[in-house]
């Protein structure tokens, strides 16, 4: 069975940038700007760039959760194709015999194949089966062993992945409307990635300054960062942190939520400003405007930022909260560095932070007036991320604009 010729391609980082990178570098297209393989930091910049987002949620039966977005994810996978004019081969059944013939015979026409696949159920993500969670991201596949019940992924880490097949499959017929679909693409139109990076950039802007597509506006942008700063220190605020996450359980649940958001979730810390600041350099050249330059410095000194909020969120001088960013680093690093010969420690990562979550309800290690001080210099912390950001927007626009 058709496993791809020297795939080597394990650069892409995340879900939808990530898979396309991997995809437009095996098949050998190049950017017009600089002759090498499209970058993952210019895919997210027209994909529609950086972004903050907050939210809040909690599900009965699950710890409550602080969730932070990093990047754009209104249709990120169909606007940075659409943009790029990249045409999209799609394949889409609900036989389960079918959907197998469709991704082995993409493969054996020498092209890898991006298909969906419920998080949740992929071995190498350590997630044992829960009927309640799915998450479908898109993955490359570049191999499908029928003889030995092998699949070979490409997913976020930068060695190969292998699964069973019938592991992969259960995770691809997980949700109805993902079920067995499988793309492939053309190449970039070049005359486009002008106008595709521009379309990036205003779209970056609008986020960070006006109503997004859908939902509040408090949820957004620089809005979003005073919003979150009032719910850390306004206990009396409809879903405050005193009343979402209370000391104890719920509070490390949420500290927890948001620092993977910034470190770990299809990204390598920074909340992901390095990557934008990278796509800014690019954008610089593409379009001949230099001072675009300025707002990857600001973006760049935001990430910084981040990187200091995130200490702050679980600060490795604190027990019980410093052995919590550990573990979650140590999986992202696992993962990446080591994909699935890394499962069985990644398993025992996720049992000790499910240990700390527990002695987290009996043995919080700061008091309630500590934890109102500490919420509150992480207020602070998350506007002075604000500040520098306004600033780097206010340089982006101006260099649009000029």
């Amino acid at each position: 069975m058709p496993i791809l010729d020297n795939y080597q391609q394990f650069n892409g980082r995340h879900w939808e940038t990530g898979t396309v990178c991997n995809f437009l570098a095996y098949t050998g297209v190049k950017a017009p700007h600089t002759g090498r393989p499209y970058s993952e930091a210019l895919l997210m910049g027209i994909s529609g760039g950086a972004v903050m987002g907050y939210f809040s949620f909690a599900y009965e039966g699950y710890d409550p959760q602080a969730r932070i977005l990093t990047r754009n994810t209104f249709d990120p996978l169909d606007t940075m194709l659409a943009r790029l004019g990249i045409v999209q081969n799609r394949l889409h059944t609900t036989n389960p015999d079918k959907a197998v013939a469709n991704l082995v015979d993409t493969l054996a026409d020498g092209e890898p194949a991006i298909v969906w696949a419920d998080f949740f159920s992929l071995p190498y993500n350590a997630f044992p089966y829960d009927e309640g969670m799915w998450a479908m991201f898109p993955i490359l596949v570049y191999g499908y062993d029928q003889a030995t019940t092998t699949a070979h992924i490409a997913d976020r880490a930068r060695v190969p992945l292998t699964v069973s097949t019938e592991a992969l499959h259960k995770a691809r017929a997980r949700v109805k409307k993902d079920k067995f679909r499988v793309l492939t693409l053309e190449p970039p139109m070049p005359d486009k990635l002008p106008g595709a990076v521009q379309a990036g950039i205003w779209d970056c802007l609008k986020l960070y300054t006006e109503k997004p597509p859908r939902g509040s506006k408090n949820n957004f942008g620089l809005a979003a960062y005073e919003n979150w700063a009032r719910l850390l220190t306004k206990p009396k605020t409809r879903l405050s942190w005193a009343r979402e996450f209370p000391r104890g359980r719920k509070l490390l649940a949420g500290l927890m939520g948001a620092f993977h958001d910034i470190n770990c979730f299809g990204k390598v810390g920074f909340a992901e400003r390095d990557v934008y600041a990278d796509f800014l350099d690019e954008a610089s050249v593409i379009l001949d405007k230099p001072a675009l330059q300025e707002a990857a410095a600001g973006f760049r000194r935001s990430a910084a930022a981040w990187d200091t909020l995130s200490q702050a969120l679980l600060p490795a001088n604190v027990p019980l909260l410093g052995e919590m960013a550990h573990i979650q680093l140590e999986q992202r690093d696992l993962l990446l560095n080591q994909g699935s010969a890394a499962i069985d420690e990644i398993k025992q990562l996720k049992a000790r932070e499910k240990a700390l979550l527990a002695q987290a309800e009996a043995e919080f290690p700061l008091s309630e007036k500590e934890v109102e001080a500490f919420q509150a210099e992480l207020a602070e912390q998350v506007l002075q991320i604000c500040a520098v950001e306004e600033t780097a927007v206010t340089k982006l626009r101006q260099a649009m604009l000029a």
